[in-house]
């Protein structure tokens, strides 16, 4: 099968990690996969929080519901969009984290997205943690460290969600 097919199926929501940190080469490698991705009109709208401080990832994980493996991370990265640059930088702050996810899992690393747009609570507790201005736009944490957990690769294709020339 293809690499980048392999990386696809491979990526896997990883919550458990061993405590081993990130090297700059690879959290570099992250943020230039994520600044990679497909975005609106070359407009760029993305920002990136990098967040490796213990208290920090802690107080995430005390004030996300669902932000639980950020006590055990070595690393998150929110990913943030400029709202005054672009009216779809939700969509170029998804397709960014996306490229961080594969490229986690292309760098031997155990990730999974943590929603926060479109909960105001989630976002606002994120933005005063990482103090992150209004203007801006909170789409994700993603947390990020070596697995502590092994997960098949699969793929979820279901024939029932194919529908061709009309639905």
């Amino acid at each position: 099968m293809d690499k980048v097919l392999d990386f696809i199926f491979k990526r896997r929501s990883i919550r458990a990690y061993k405590d081993t940190p990130l090297s700059e080469k690879d959290i570099k490698s992250l943020l230039e996969a994520g600044m990679a991705s497909a975005n609106a009109s070359n407009r760029k709208p993305w920002h990136f929080v990098v967040v490796d401080d213990r208290a920090v990832l802690n107080e995430l994980a005390d004030t996300h519901p669902y932000g639980g493996m950020l006590r055990n991370a070595a690393l998150a990265i929110a990913v943030c969009g400029d709202t005054a640059i672009s009216d779809w930088w939700v969509q170029d702050c998804s397709a960014s984290t996306e490229n961080i996810l594969l490229a986690a899992t292309a760098l031997g690393l155990g990730a999974v997205w943590i929603g926060c747009h479109n909960r105001i609570e989630r976002e606002d507790a994120v933005r005063k943690v990482l103090k992150i201005p209004a203007t801006v736009g909170v789409l994700s944490l993603i947390s990020i460290g070596y697995p502590d957990e092994t997960k098949r690769a699969r793929t979820q294709y279901s024939e029932k969600k194919v529908h061709r020339n009309n639905w």
